[in-house]
């Protein structure tokens, strides 16, 4: 795959649009408590980008929500739907929602490669797969 492979994506709506350059830092699934009230699933799977590889169009439909006292949440103003995450931790990176990327090829880069914060999993969703697992204290974005 060539080091200028792109990945586009948007909202439910259309209104925020996001364009990544790849490769990406990584792809997980996050368990975590947070992330799963946040969008109303029991898992969220995450894509983190370099910032200087995210580009954005639709910044005035975007909303933030501050999670913590150093990170927020931002989300399409129009139509809800969940789409970044940025933390002070990962001050360099933008976390995307991998369902909001949209490709007709399956792109090896951005699949799902573990399970963060599983030690938050719900039981009534169970995971079959041979993904590595790591807890909270223990994840990882790359």
């Amino acid at each position: 795959m060539s080091a200028e492979t792109r990945v586009a994506g948007h909202c439910y709506c259309g209104a925020v649009k996001v364009l990544i350059t790849l490769p990406v830092k990584g792809c997980v699934h996050c368990h975590c408590v947070a992330c799963r009230q946040a969008h109303g699933a029991p898992v969220v799977t995450w894509l983190a980008v370099l910032r200087e590889r995210f580009q954005l169009a639709g910044r005035e439909h975007l909303r933030w929500y501050q999670d913590t006292p150093t990170s927020k949440r931002g989300f399409c103003g129009r139509c809800g739907s969940p789409m970044l995450f940025v933390a002070d931790r990962w001050p360099d990176e933008v976390h995307v929602t991998r369902i909001c990327i949209f490709t007709d090829v399956e792109i090896a880069e951005i699949a799902p490669r573990a399970h963060i914060s599983y030690d938050q999993h719900v039981d009534w969703f169970p995971f079959e797969d041979s993904l590595p697992r790591f807890d909270s204290k223990k994840q990882r974005m790359d």
